[in-house]
């Protein structure tokens, strides 16, 4: 058993990392979960133009993660090397990379907003699509704000965590958090003298909460700048050696194209789903918020796996991050197996809570019940994509996540949609069963060993 159960030893480095993480992303994930039913108590109409903002939005978010993945793994190795003028120069090539993704991002959702949206606009008999439409539209206009700060606090937050701090990025965001809940209930409902702003008043609650966090960060980073030594003399310069800037990016190229192609095609089936009406939006959007929150064990391991076995490739501890591989993605399962008991019990419960009809709570219900019933599965896929991304198998992960989604899941996604009549739940039933046999080719892999590789020699 010693094989796959680490002793108090290992669980207290792991948790040390670990915890913070799973308390950041708990806590945000609670702030979208709340955000989406104050939200959602204004109306139907309402709800369903955020979530199809948010879903174009996704695509951005996914592109920064891609786009810091690709470096942070150099990052992380670094780290475990203790070479900090390389870890400045990373961060370097991170600043660049993220500004240019922001700029693009904001030109494009700007300009192209209005043809975006009408994509997830079926007319079904239910629901007003005109006023989604504008609901949707008034939220990205002030939300485009907040892509700013958003990828300002991923660029600090992820070398933080890539060199061990997690603690930090965690505190930012749980003040992050309350400063949005707060402004929420202030701006949505029109509390406490100020007006009833609806869908605006949640887009200016999250943007200046997104400021806030990325001001914390930043000032955190400058008076302990003893904790941070590799951030002090930044940006003196923006220049990157070629020899590391070339690495960086033929390793995080495919993670970059691996993350747009990955939400694209997340967003492209969630547009197929949209296909079944307005009703199939807004359920999908309820039970995907719920899950996302249950799930931040299951993804947090991922954060987990990439910090601490990161490091031990590049110490050259191979054998030891072997074995730390191993014992993380068992103790991934047994969380896995905990939030699918949680999610069962609480399905029922929380379609309750939206201002919305009898038939979108029962929908949201069921599709609750299928991501409870493919927890285990979503996170044995996390848990392997990262541990080969974690050895610079980039390749390996394009191909693994983002290539099979293309090849596989959106054909049979549009085919479904649009050939047959098939209902919400059973395309969404398919797609699941896809993921399975992705999550078991990820084991084939992890179990061979590909990903014991060492970047920094």
């Amino acid at each position: 058993m010693s094989k796959f159960i680490g002793n108090r030893e290992f669980y207290s480095r792991v948790f040390k990392v670990l915890l913070p993480v799973i308390i950041q992303q708990g806590i945000t994930n609670l702030v979208s979960l709340l955000d989406n039913i104050m939200v959602g108590q204004v109306g139907t109409e309402q709800m369903s133009g955020v979530a199809i903002t948010n879903q174009l939005l996704f695509i951005f978010q996914l592109c920064i993660f891609g786009a810091l993945a690709g470096a942070g793994i150099f990052c992380a190795q670094y780290f475990g090397k203790g070479d900090h003028e390389r870890i400045r120069s990373v961060f370097r090539y991170k600043v660049l990379i993220t500004a240019a993704f922001t700029i693009l991002a904001s030109v494009v959702f700007y300009c192209f907003r209005e043809p975006l949206i009408r994509l997830f606009l079926t007319d079904s008999g239910t629901g007003d699509l005109e006023a989604t439409l504008k609901y949707g539209e008034e939220y990205l206009k002030i939300m485009l704000v907040g892509l700013f700060p958003f990828a300002a606090v991923q660029l600090y937050a992820s070398t933080m965590r890539e060199t061990g701090e997690t603690a930090i990025p965690m505190q930012a965001g749980i003040v992050a958090v309350i400063t949005n809940v707060i402004l929420n209930y202030v701006l949505i409902f029109g509390h406490f003298g100020a007006p009833a702003m609806g869908v605006q008043g949640a887009a200016f609650a999250t943007t200046i909460s997104r400021f806030v966090e990325f001001l914390l960060i930043l000032v955190y980073s400058k008076v302990r700048s003893d904790r941070f030594p590799y951030f002090v003399g930044m940006y003196r310069t923006l220049r990157v050696p070629g020899d590391l800037a070339k690495d960086i990016t033929i390793k995080g190229m495919p993670l970059l194209v691996n993350e747009l192609l990955w939400s694209m095609g997340t967003t492209i089936i969630v547009q197929c789903y949209s296909t079944r009406g307005l009703d199939a939006v807004a359920a999908y959007n309820i039970s995907s918020t719920v899950s996302n929150f249950f799930s931040m064990l299951v993804f947090s391991m991922g954060t987990a796996i990439s910090i601490l076995v990161g490091q031990e490739l590049g110490a050259g501890e191979y054998e030891r991050a072997i074995d730390t591989n191993r014992k993380l993605l068992v103790t991934g399962i047994g969380l896995c197996l905990f939030t699918t008991v949680l999610l069962a019990l609480t399905a029922p419960l929380f379609p309750e809570i939206y201002n919305t009809t009898t038939q979108i709570r029962k929908l949201a219900t069921s599709l609750l019940m299928m991501d409870a019933a493919f927890m285990v599965v979503r996170g044995v896929y996390n848990n392997c994509y990262f541990t080969l991304r974690s050895g610079g198998k980039t390749v390996v992960t394009f191909l693994f996540d983002a290539v099979s989604m293309w090849v596989i899941s959106i054909p049979a996604a549009y085919l479904m949609a649009h050939y047959t009549g098939v209902s919400l739940l059973q395309m969404y039933l398919v797609i699941q069963l896809f993921d399975a046999l992705k999550a078991m080719f990820g084991l084939i892999l992890v179990k061979k060993r590909v990903w014991v590789n060492n970047l920094t020699r």
